[in-house]
């Protein structure tokens, strides 16, 4: 099926209608504007493969409309674009990273790929990262030891976005983790979620959709439930943070048991941020006297695990097929068809994307317009036509 071309040039239209892009193309355009600030051709275009990933499995939050925010921290130095990544810790089974303040996926992946490298040897590896950034979706890197027939576990803090249960004050990244599991004929697992209610990201498509967010993904100010995403984004971006956040995974309070997800998250700080000696809690991404800001210190955690050290993966990997069709035939909810499990649907979107493209929502699109013109990067399908 070819890309849909855009028919008008309106931002209504490009919301009903949005424009598909080669995955490739997308990349390719990743690639360039990173390597234009000085990432080097490797770091970026690991950076761009993470990114595009993200919107192949229709994580559209973990894109490439995460792009510009990169471009915002190397232009202005909170970002290393030629970091030296150094290993200042390790056991025949562990590591510790210091990625040296660049960007995260570079260091992630290589972490991942240690953790692997000492798994085929040892059976188990695990290493942390201290002094790195945002890291992108975490199921990208646990992904990675599924091409080695392995388990892999990936988990990262992050900037301070969520309240704790009954505060009203930023105080936790949404925390991510992810565990991956090799399948046999039914596929594989992949669990990949935010300790938030969501990810900012999904704050954020409300907010450039115009919409009203769900009840119970974030409080105002005084750390009440609102369901205005202009109102959130803009009491923790502005110069001066006035309270409020997204809520603990779970919502508002005990009730509907906000203090577990709140738990996983601090859990998730503890294993990817205090077990690394990385910035914890509000003390990541600081800034100096005079507002600065200084390198995020954001650390991360990777874990590999041979399933032949426990049992026979030939077995395992049965009885996954099984568990995994019991959960999917079990019966569905009045006016459900279908039972899905973690990975199905970004499985089933990356199929579709990879065939008719990637769609960027208007705003996405005029964020990728103006980092062309303004680092004078040839894309010249990020100018469409109205022909159709």
């Amino acid at each position: 099926m070819p890309f849909q071309p855009l028919c008008e040039n309106s931002e209504t239209d490009m919301i009903n209608h949005p424009l598909h892009v080669s995955p490739d193309k997308l990349r390719d355009f990743c690639i360039a504007i990173l390597c234009s600030l000085g990432v080097s051709m490797g770091d970026a275009t690991t950076t761009a493969d993470v990114l595009v990933e993200a919107d192949l499995q229709g994580i559209d939050s973990h894109g490439v409309a995460r792009l510009s925010y990169y471009v915002h921290n190397l232009a202005s130095g909170r970002v290393v674009a030629k970091p030296k990544i150094q290993k200042i810790w390790e056991t025949p089974t562990t590591a510790t990273l210091d990625g040296g303040g660049g960007l995260g996926p570079p260091v992630s992946v290589k972490a991942m790929k240690l953790a692997i490298t000492k798994a085929k040897k040892y059976f188990v590896g695990m290493v942390a990262v201290r002094n790195s950034n945002h890291y992108g979706i975490a199921g990208y890197y646990s992904a990675l030891a599924i091409h080695e027939g392995m388990i892999g576990f990936s988990a990262t803090n992050s900037l301070t976005l969520v309240v704790p249960t009954f505060g009203s004050k930023i105080m936790l990244g949404t925390n991510p983790l992810s565990l991956a599991v090799p399948g046999g004929k039914r596929g594989n697992f992949i669990l990949d979620m935010a300790t938030s209610t969501v990810p900012i990201g999904k704050v954020e498509v409300f907010d450039r959709q115009g919409k009203e967010m769900p009840r119970g993904w974030a409080t105002d100010e005084f750390g009440q439930v609102t369901v205005n995403p202009s109102m959130v984004l803009h009491n923790i971006y502005r110069e001066q943070y006035c309270g409020g956040g997204l809520l603990p995974l779970g919502g508002e309070g005990e009730e509907t048991s906000g203090h577990k997800g709140y738990g996983l998250a601090v859990a998730v700080e503890i294993i990817s941020a205090l077990l690394a000696g990385a910035a914890y809690s509000d003390l990541v991404y600081p800034r100096d006297a005079e507002g600065k800001p200084l390198p995020a210190g954001i650390g991360h955690f990777f874990g590999a695990l041979r399933i032949d050290g426990f049992r026979d993966p030939v077995a395992f990997a049965q009885d996954l097929d099984d568990l995994l069709d019991r959960l999917r035939r079990s019966p569905k909810a009045t006016g459900r068809d279908r039972i899905f499990t973690a990975g199905e649907k970004e499985s089933e979107i990356r199929l579709q994307r990879s065939r008719n493209g990637i769609p960027l929502h208007a705003k996405v699109h005029a964020e990728l317009k103006k980092l062309a013109q303004e680092l004078e990067i040839p894309a010249p399908w990020l100018f469409p036509t109205m022909e159709v």
